[in-house]
């Protein structure tokens, strides 16, 4: 969790960014409170300063007013309650047919309409990205939903009947892959009741016209631990209580989930969440192509992972043995095998003993497993088979929803990731949440707080640097060449050799001590390193964490899984997928881990992003607890200060909003100058209109009035039949 404030220390805190000189402008500017609230753009405030933004922010939250423009971002503040007003399709479209949605009140509608015209401006980079932040519980995957809705709203009004029935069919699957998707890798934790347990890249296609044409879903790092362990207070994905709860008679008995029965990996059931509507999730899949037959096999499917989960084991009695079952566990064996249709002597087998290759002769040896190992093989049975029906359901909406890149030109992406994570205790999932919560805050730095000011100084603009918090120090940390949490992860996970936790803390020190990010907390009996994140420091434990990295999966479960009659599983695991009879891949040292993948789909995306022109929506928690209008200064300041929403204000506040290159800026209106004899001084005066080495430059004041000379001039051209 991000470095909380307590009360007495807040305003010593907030003081420290004050110099005597700048105290009696912050009193003058507070002094007022009953206007705070209008500052609509944080651009606007004078003087800039974590005091006066968080108190615009408070004043403004206080009135019903959840969002407000911050330079390049938006703020978005989370009501925690239903206002239904806020996103109704009157408001799409009153953002939509606007002249200047700018003009109009902040919000994310504002900047959905502005990379819709962006796009249809083709000024290049044409393609565009939104870039949804923020903590768990946030508001992320809200807003991103609603952006979504207005999209398919304003893609859909096209005038061919033809093309209006192909929008509008793209349009509603898109719209029904949003409760598939949280279905199955959304689930309630101890900060948010839907938290995305994924992340995910909604790629929304649009042709020539700029119609929605298609879309496709890149997803990463499904958290599929969560299937087979759940922290204290937390429970399963959404998908597992929606079929206990709305499953009808006949299918309780279809899938063996009688009511009222007691699973151990369905925690917190009696808890109702909105989420768990069964019925939205069966249609939704159903407008997907996914038909009642197939979705019944789904759920059966997942009805045997969670009698999988009650399998437990004792030790036997001779170590030569394989581990013992009770009498009332057997039962859920054989439910699992029929729901599963493995049959139960090999799925014990599997489970129970395994299987060895060894010497030239390449003589097999099957020996006993022992309790921990029967445990580990019985949830990675679990995660693999989960993982992989996740993979699938993506594939599936993808197939439903995607066209082949000629019958689109152009993208506009959405971004919504899990946000910074730090719990009582945090492994490698955090890890990797937390990591790519740092490589999107470096985006917004390397893009907007220090790629600006740069252009600047080489344009020959005067320019006073704005400092700013970098975070690459701990992005060094975690993923820097040679040495790195992540290279030494692996270089652990290489080794043939049982992974001790205490050994590897040392490895760790001595490594990386250089680094001033890292650190350790010394009164913890468990091995243990803190990272100081940019929204906080983060103790992760290292018991398992080498062990998940390597991710493994004997190989004797993906055989039996083969083997299953299930048609489900026979797609999810063709026996084309792995050959079984070579013995030297089930032995091979080398392993692609789990920060090695996630490290390069997250690189893959970061590619993306950079050929896109970024907006980004900061959503802001304004309460831990998630309680309705409540805002507590404290905890919306950590936030502020972790993703530098200030040094962002104070540079749109003294930079340019408007850079067009001369070349494109002569290409697009040389032709109005000339049939209007206007030239540069009448368009915005010499103070507003800077020019340099490669750039036309207009300040706020400059770009408002070349903007009303523009609509004026066409204006104009219209009632002269032009």
């Amino acid at each position: 969790m991000p470095k909380q404030v307590n009360g007495q220390k807040e305003d010593s805190i907030i003081q420290n960014d004050l110099s005597e000189s700048f105290e009696e402008e912050v009193r003058a500017f507070l002094s007022d409170e009953e206007k705070l609230h209008l500052f609509d753009d944080l651009t606007k405030v004078n003087p800039v300063t974590m005091t006066t933004v968080l108190k615009c922010l408070q004043a403004r939250y206080t009135v019903n007013l959840f969002y407000t423009n911050a330079g390049c971002s938006l703020v978005a503040l989370n009501p925690f309650q239903p206002i239904s007003c806020l996103y109704s399709p009157e408001l799409m479209r009153e953002y939509h047919v606007a002249v200047r949605p700018q003009d109009l009140k902040p919000h994310i509608f504002a900047v959905a309409e502005q990379t819709y015209r962006n796009v249809q401006s083709q000024i290049d980079p044409i393609n565009q990205s939104i870039i949804v932040s923020g903590e768990s519980g946030a508001g992320k995957t809200w807003t991103s939903r609603c952006l979504m809705k207005f999209y398919a709203s304003v893609a859909a009004s096209v005038t061919s009947p033809k093309d209006n029935e192909t929008v509008e069919r793209i349009e509603k699957r898109v719209l029904d892959s949003n409760p598939v998707m949280e279905a199955f890798g959304n689930a309630c934790t101890l900060r948010n009741n839907n938290s995305s347990r994924f992340g995910k890249y909604i790629q929304l296609q649009l042709d020539r016209f700029h119609h929605l044409s298609s879309a496709s879903i890149q997803t990463f790092l499904l958290e599929k631990t969560r299937v087979a362990y759940q922290a204290p207070n937390e429970r399963n994905f959404h998908i597992f209580y929606q079929i206990t709860k709305g499953a009808t008679a006949e299918e309780r008995l279809e899938w063996n989930l009688p009511e009222g029965a007691d699973y151990r990996w369905l925690p917190n059931s009696e808890r109702n969440l909105d989420e768990d509507c069964f019925e939205v999730t069966r249609d939704a899949m159903f407008h997907l192509g996914i038909d009642r037959s197939t979705q019944n096999n789904i759920f059966k499917v997942l009805s045997g992972l969670l009698h999988l989960g009650n399998i437990q084991f004792s030790n036997p009695l001779d170590e030569s043995q394989p581990c013992e079952l009770e009498d009332k566990i057997k039962d859920f064996v054989k439910i699992t095998g029929d729901l599963l249709k493995i049959p139960v002597e090999e799925l014990l087998e599997s489970l129970r003993i395994r299987t060895i290759t060894a010497g030239k002769q390449q003589q097999v040896f099957k020996k006993p497993c022992s309790r921990a190992e029967c445990e580990t093989r019985r949830d990675c049975l679990a995660k693999v088979i989960y993982a992989k029906l996740f993979e699938w359901l993506v594939s599936v909406i993808n197939e439903s929803i995607y066209a082949d890149t000629s019958a689109w030109t152009s993208f506009i992406g959405l971004l919504d990731v899990y946000g910074f994570e730090a719990f009582p205790e945090n492994n490698l999932e955090q890890l990797c949440i937390n990591y790519a919560n740092e490589k999107l805050q470096q985006h917004f730095v390397a893009h907007y707080l220090k790629a600006q000011q740069e252009e600047y100084a080489a344009e020959g603009l005067q320019w006073s640097f704005i400092n700013y918090q970098d975070n690459q120090n701990c992005l060094d940390l975690i993923e820097g060449n040679p040495l790195s949490i992540f290279s030494l992860l692996n270089e652990e996970c290489r080794l043939n050799r049982s992974s001790n936790p205490d050994l590897f803390q040392t490895r760790i020190e001595k490594a990386l001590s250089d680094n001033q990010c890292l650190s350790r907390d010394k009164f913890s009996k468990k091995p243990n390193f803190i990272i100081s994140h940019y929204a906080g420091e983060v103790c992760y434990q290292l018991e398992a964490m080498v062990e998940k990295n390597k991710d493994p999966i004997p190989p004797e479960l993906i055989h039996v899984l083969q083997n299953s009659k299930d048609p489900l599983l026979q797609k999810l695991f063709p026996v084309t997928e792995t050959n079984q009879n070579n013995v030297r891949t089930q032995n091979r040292a080398a392993v692609i881990t789990v920060v090695s993948k996630f490290k390069g789909s997250l690189e893959n995306l970061m590619q993306i992003l950079n050929s896109t022109k970024p907006h980004y929506i900061r959503c802001i928690k304004p309460n831990a607890d998630c309680k309705a209008l409540t805002f507590k200064r404290e905890e919306v300041l950590s936030q502020l200060q972790a993703c530098g929403i200030v040094e962002a204000v104070t540079i749109s506040a003294a930079g340019f909003p408007i850079r067009i290159s001369f070349e494109s800026f002569t290409e697009r209106y040389e032709i109005l100058r000339r049939s209007r004899g206007y030239n540069k001084n009448s368009v915005c005066g010499k103070s507003n209109y800077h020019t340099a080495k490669k750039k036309a430059y207009l300040d706020s004041a400059a770009s408002s009035a070349f903007c009303k000379l523009l609509y004026a001039i066409l204006f104009s051209k219209q009632e002269d039949g032009l």
